[in-house]
């Protein structure tokens, strides 16, 4: 049975998680149109731009769940006191994460130039989890304020 508190955190965190996901998706098309970008899609696959901008979405919106959930599950563990700061903590250990799982393994299945290819891979993925973070901070203080966010923190503890 779901409680009243535990509705209203359902929302926010659905919130939350539609603007990391779509900005995750804008960002994904606008680095996806420089040359580098180009590059680097064809040396690991033979993915048309298109299929990149279609796949982005819904891995922004499962990256924008994860990065909310944990916003929301952690809110008073992370050392900081800026939502904004605190999402971006988030989302840079959620860009740690898919790199290790994602462009460690794809990095040495490249033929040449290892080192070279993982960079721009972390160079291409890095604004997208930095603006994801941001824009779900930002959300995160929008929908909080006037609130006590260690109240949410808590409520979000208790609605598990």
């Amino acid at each position: 049975m779901l409680k009243k508190g535990s509705t209203i955190l359902s929302k926010k965190l659905f919130i939350l998680t539609i603007g990391g996901g779509v900005v995750f998706w804008v960002t994904t098309i606008a680095i996806s149109l420089f040359p580098i970008a180009a590059e680097y899609r064809s040396v690991f696959s033979k993915a048309s731009i298109q299929t990149v901008w279609v796949a982005s979405l819904p891995a922004g919106m499962i990256i924008g769940f994860c990065v909310s959930y944990f916003l929301f599950r952690f809110f008073e563990k992370l050392p900081t006191k800026d939502p904004i700061l605190k999402s971006v903590i988030i989302s840079l250990i959620a860009l740690v994460i898919m790199t290790i799982l994602n462009l460690v393994p794809q990095s040495f299945l490249g033929q040449r130039d290892v080192l070279h290819y993982f960079l721009i891979g972390i160079m291409l993925d890095a604004p997208r989890f930095l603006f994801l973070g941001i824009v779900i901070g930002y959300l995160y203080r929008r929908l909080c304020k006037g609130s006590d966010p260690s109240a949410n923190a808590s409520k979000s503890a208790q609605a598990e």
